[in-house]
């Protein structure tokens, strides 16, 4: 019936699952479990694939490194280990295939979610993006870094900011000041929207995003750290010009921004699904 089942730790989830996932595996249209890393999926794959290969079904594991022709393979099989973010990413780059075959996955059938609060609830909210290069310049980060440093934080000074909910806000004051250093009339006028939008990035950059817990500098390079399992996503960016705001805070090289080409949350995907 598709609903959310809790149980304890060691109430046997990894097992029931087996049963549901074999029930539904015996169409052939494909079963996917999905796990909150890399380490689960392999364990459990090889774990409960015992139970499946005993009963006559393939069984398939994708993982972060594989190529397109493995993928397709573990995609075939009758039932699959991945990962959500693996499914979502696989998802997106077949929509932007150009010959069918090249598309890894098929018609999304029947999911089962461990650990569904986490995907479903703490990590819905940020979107899986693929981006391509843009063509901005990278100058007006430098001096909104410039800027923004020199700004100090409070109801009666510059900005204020919230914690928990990651958010950040000019008061009047440090209006006149960006107003002031950027020699523009209004901030809020049309045409100074992009240099808000930098200011505001690096803001957030400066006084929301910490170094050794939000992100390493590594290599001359900012590393996200994953803030559900601690491991360092290299490849990967923060969107909205808010990656290059911390490089230019963090004086390493500021990349290029990029455009967004293909976006999707978890909600919307596992929406896909027929069960």
């Amino acid at each position: 019936r598709g609903p959310i089942a809790e149980r304890k730790t060691g109430e046997g989830k990894t097992l029931t699952a087996a049963l549901a996932a074999y029930v539904n595996a015996l169409p052939g249209k494909g079963v996917h479990v999905v796990t909150v890393n890399d380490y689960l999926a392999k364990y459990h794959s090889e774990w409960m694939g015992k139970i499946y290969r005993f009963m006559g079904l393939k069984v398939g594991l994708i993982l972060h490194d594989m190529k397109p022709e493995q993928r397709q393979e573990a995609y075939a099989a009758d039932v699959t280990y991945a990962t959500n973010n693996e499914l979502g990413f696989d998802y997106l780059r077949d929509n932007m295939v150009v010959v069918k075959e090249n598309m890894v996955q098929r018609p999304l059938n029947f999911a089962i979610v461990d650990e569904v609060d986490s995907i479903l609830i703490d990590e819905a909210r940020t979107p899986l993006i693929i981006s391509g290069q843009g063509d901005k310049s990278t100058e007006l980060y430098q001096m909104a870094d410039h800027f923004v440093s020199r700004l100090r934080e409070g109801e009666d000074r510059d900005y204020t900011k919230d914690e928990k909910e990651k958010t950040i806000a000019l008061t009047e004051e440090g209006v006149r000041k960006a107003e002031q250093a950027f020699n523009i009339e209004n901030l809020s006028d049309v045409q100074n929207n992009e240099l808000y939008h930098h200011i505001l990035a690096a803001l957030r950059a400066n006084a929301l995003m910490k170094r050794d817990v939000d992100y390493v500098v590594k290599d001359g390079q900012v590393v996200i750290v994953d803030e559900f399992t601690g491991r360092l996503m290299t490849g990967r960016r923060y969107s909205d010009g808010l990656h290059q705001a911390i490089e230019a805070k963090e004086h390493v090289k500021v990349e290029r921004e990029s455009k967004t080409l293909a976006t999707i949350t978890f909600q919307n995907y596992f929406r896909m699904y027929k069960k």
